[in-house]
């Protein structure tokens, strides 16, 4: 009696999948074309469109749920004929799986031309594939309470959701589904017993496996193949209802107006997310990248109230810098002739015309710095550890604990098997697969290896050209400021050094986002070349590709401020320069961190205003267009199936762009944020907006994704460890050589004089003598002036030593200190960071305990369910019964001792 193309349909999920499916459909073709077409025609005499309510996710008897949508328009190509006869195969093959299938003509569209086929499954279809899909279903009521407050978590008062909003439904002990055990389950009513969120991703599991027909010798299947040839247009599950109205009877309960209400809405921006009812509605994929997001911004509060008080620290004790003030004074700054600061057109300079200057710098270069360094290295490690404990329950919390890696990430990708010609024998399937040869990849991987190395070299390119139009403004806005007497003025607060950093800067910016723009086009061509098997290495490339780029894209020009900048300028009569031509950059007598902090600020903010607004315009750009090609134009008038249609799709690299854009956020945070301790505050102001931008594209911008399931945020949480411990290292560089700490320290403890005012002449202990005489023709300044001798900022011997112009000892001694800062803060957070991860458990203990009473219990109930059953097989021999009690007991004996 068993359907003979059963197994055909379902060939690619092997043994394991077809033990559990061979006796659900057991009816022929025959048959079931006879039950619909009967079906159809009742409906048919029963059914008016016209008393149908346009918000309904039912089909025409108001009975079934729509589960799936699946549309096309006719297509007058010469290939029509061949996608209709797929599309034609495909709802055969569909129907035998047991799936129930209605069609809205294009007539009852809006647009007239797009046919939607509506897809529902039934009881059967649902609890065979939960068993294949080892879902888990609730046995019976948790007894265990909730926490009434989680590590890290401030849930108090107006943060709070009702209780209802944030558990939408009560714990419970869960086992994997079983079609032979459905009384052991709580099922009260199977319309109800499957969240929708189950239901969505059971059909796609299907539609991804059903075929379609065999072309050119192979067996093709699968609705993404379907939707790559544009057989269908478009496949999606349909949202709940309305965002802005709770459904009315008969539908459900309009989850995702209550996410609107309480989760997307802005001015909710203070209270927690409902994190299980995201879960239940998007699938623990999406669920779990919002609770990394909400706990990362939770985390960055601690960081931004230390950098806030230590920028408050440098602002309350401007006044009272010494060095800013010798610089500021007429008398010591007002006397110090500096050296040009580029040849010939630049002249020489007083210093106290960077007395504004001087002063920004000290909110940033003070004594807090290094404490901020090294808070952030112990920050990002807690940051880390507790996350590693927030991921352990919430393994628990949504039944991940023994989850194994998602199948539809695992399966083989159309792409890759329409480029395959040879096949060979799985050793584990023991059955013929696609196979690619590594000949035929390491083309296409050293074309993949060219272009990623082409473009960062593009990148750092850019940033010489960046470097170039600096250096050339510079000595333009230098000789112009310096001539024109009207500018006096302006010049007091806006010196070429600060202009020229500042427009720089910008530019910087602007060429990095057009090289994006650019880039993420190419890298997801170049991966689809290099014809990953699976989804889950299609990712991996495209990730590795996608953050090295972007890496590189967005720090570089931080680097180099940081670690290049004013590094290898030389001196006086022997500068270095870049191309021959263009004298290297110098850095302000403060010190370049006013500097770095400058791009750090123009680029992270930048980036961060340009993504909230990209990401709230791009689609209701798109959606507006949509609606306003449609008759109607108004969302109101026509079908839940047609609304989410014109919707725009949120697409299976949607995620992967929001992780992306937050691990890039991550290392403006921590890499750099010893020369910006605002840097965790406006992350921690932008954080909170993000979640409620990204809440809000998915509740009304964007249709609803395919449920799938994630035990953890995957490949990023090791490119954060990555930038966790490199973070380290950079900050204790940039204290070390960027700031101007501990050339003071130096001075205060080995040089200075003043028992009372010890960091009294600093500023000029800083500056070396060069006599002007001794300046080559080709760099001295055109006019002639009185000074003997002009200051630059180093650490040399005067004109008129035997050593002149040599590193003095000075020098050695401010390098032996920054060396030995680097390597003794390196050591200490290194140190205190082992500590944290050696003394934090990965999975709380409350969580372990958890866990042990959840599989304790769950073996009870299973074991008290089995007895039961064996009683009513075997009652008549109390004997027998007897003895099978005594060994069901000794195995549930045995697994609790285990546990």
């Amino acid at each position: 009696m068993g359907d003979p193309n059963l197994l055909e349909v379902l060939t690619e999920e092997g043994e394991h999948a077809n033990k559990h499916i061979d006796y659900s459909f057991q009816m022929s073709e025959q048959s079931l074309s006879s039950r619909e077409t009967s079906f159809l025609i009742n409906e048919e005499t029963t059914f008016q469109k016209n008393q149908q309510s346009k918000d309904s996710i039912f089909f025409r008897d108001g009975i079934r749920q729509i589960d799936f949508v699946l549309s096309y328009a006719d297509d007058i190509k010469k290939d029509a004929e061949l996608k209709a006869e797929r599309r034609k195969e495909f709802e055969k093959n569909l129907r035998k799986t047991g799936l129930e299938l209605e069609i809205e003509d294009k007539r009852d569209s809006e647009d007239g031309r797009t046919y939607f086929v509506k897809i529902h499954a039934p009881w059967e279809v649902l609890v065979t594939y939960a068993e294949v899909l080892g879902i888990k279903m609730p046995i019976k009521e948790s007894d265990i309470p909730r926490p009434k407050q989680t590590p890290m978590s401030y849930v108090l008062g107006p943060v709070s959701l009702p209780t209802s909003v944030k558990y939408p439904h009560p714990e419970y002990f869960t086992a994997q589904f079983s079609r032979h055990r459905q009384e052991l389950f709580l099922i009260e009513d199977q319309a109800t017993f499957f969240p929708s969120s189950s239901r969505n991703r059971i059909v796609y599991y299907i539609l991804s496996r059903c075929p379609f027909g065999i072309e050119d010798g192979k067996k093709r299947f699968g609705i993404e193949r379907l939707l790559n040839s544009n057989t269908y247009s478009s496949a999606y599950p349909l949202h709940d209802g309305q965002y802005w109205k709770p459904s009315e009877p008969p539908n459900p309960t309009n989850e995702r107006y209550i996410l609107h209400q309480n989760w997307a809405r802005f001015s909710y921006f203070y209270k927690e997310q409902p994190l299980d009812l995201i879960k239940n509605y998007y699938g623990e994929k999406i669920g779990i990248y919002f609770v990394f997001l909400g706990f990362y911004t939770e985390m960055l509060s601690f960081a931004a109230v230390v950098g806030l008080a230590c920028f408050i620290y440098g602002l309350l004790s401007m006044e009272d810098n010494t060095s800013s003030t010798e610089i500021c004074d007429p008398e010591i700054g007002g006397q110090m002739i500096m050296c040009p600061l580029c040849d010939q057109v630049c002249d020489y300079w007083r210093l106290n015309s960077t007395c504004l200057a001087s002063k920004f710098s000290h909110l940033f270069d003070n004594e807090s710095t290094v404490f901020f360094a090294i808070f952030m290295g112990i920050w990002v490690t807690l940051f880390l550890e507790f996350w590693k404990q927030r991921q352990a329950r919430l393994e628990y919390e949504w039944d991940l604990v023994d989850f194994e890696e998602e199948q539809q990430q695992l399966q083989l990708r159309p792409e890759f098997e329409a480029m395959c010609k040879h096949r060979k024998l799985n050793p584990v399937t023991k059955e013929m697969e696609p196979y690619m040869p590594l000949y035929a990849r390491i083309p296409w991987y050293f074309l993949s290896g060219a272009t990623v190395t082409l473009w960062m070299s593009l990148v750092v390119t850019s940033m010489v050209a960046v470097i170039v139009y600096r250096l050339s403004v510079f000595a333009t806005l230098a000789s112009f400021m310096e001539s024109d007497a009207s500018l006096k003025q302006v010049k007091s607060f806006l010196t070429p050094q600060i202009t020229t950093s500042l427009t720089g800067s910008c530019l910087n910016f602007i060429v990095i986002l057009i090289l994006n723009f650019f880039y993420e086009k190419i890298s997801a061509w170049i991966t689809k070349m290099e014809i990953p098997r699976t989804y889950q290495e299609y990712e991996s490339s495209l990730t590795l590709k996608m953050f090295l780029f972007q890496f590189v894209n967005f720090y570089s020009s931080c680097f180099y401020v940081a670690f290049f900048k004013g590094k290898f300028v030389g001196y006086p009569g022997k500068y270095t320069y870049l191309f021959d031509e263009w004298r290297s950059e110098e850095c302000d007598p403060g010190g370049c961190l006013i500097e770095l902090t400058t791009q750090l600020t123009i680029i992270m903010t930048g980036k961060q205003i340009f993504g909230n607004i990209k990401e709230a315009i791009y689609p209701l750009a798109l959606n507006w267009w949509r609606r306003r090609k449609a008759r109607t134009n108004s969302e109101k008038l026509y079908s839940r199936w047609e609304q989410d249609h014109d919707l725009e799709s949120f697409g299976p690299l949607g995620l992967f762009y929001e992780y992306l854009e937050t691990v890039i956020q991550f290392g403006f945070v921590t890499l750099f944020v010893a020369s910006f301790p605002l840097a965790p505050l406006l992350a921690l102001i932008n954080n909170i907006v993000e979640i409620r931008v990204d809440a809000w594209k998915l509740t009304t911008q964007y249709r609803r994704t395919v449920a799938s399931k994630a035990h953890s945020i995957g490949v990023w949480q090791d490119i954060l460890y990555g930038m966790a411990v490199l973070s380290v290292a950079t900050n204790a560089f940039i204290v070390a050589f960027t700031s101007d700490i501990i050339p003071r320290l130096v001075y205060y403890y080995a040089y200075s004089t003043n028992a009372t005012q010890p960091m009294k002449g600093y500023v000029n202990n800083s500056l070396s003598v060069f006599l002007i005489a001794d300046f080559p023709n080709h760099t001295a300044p055109s006019e002639k002036r009185d000074f003997i001798t002009c200051r630059y900022r180093d650490y040399r011997y005067p004109p008129d030593d035997e050593n002149k112009y040599f590193h003095n000892m000075q020098f050695w001694h401010v390098l032996a200190a920054k060396m030995t800062f680097i390597i003794v803060m390196e050591h200490v957070v290194f140190l205190v960071k082992f500590l944290l991860a050696w003394m934090i458990p990965d999975v709380p203990k409350d969580v372990v305990e958890r866990i042990k009473r959840e599989k304790l219990m769950t073996i009870k109930i299973l074991h008290d369910f089995e007895l039961n059953k064996l009683k009513e097989n075997l009652g008549i021999n109390s004997n027998e019964f007897a003895k099978h009690v005594m060994i069901e007991e000794n195995k549930a004996q045995l697994a609790k001792s285990t546990i």
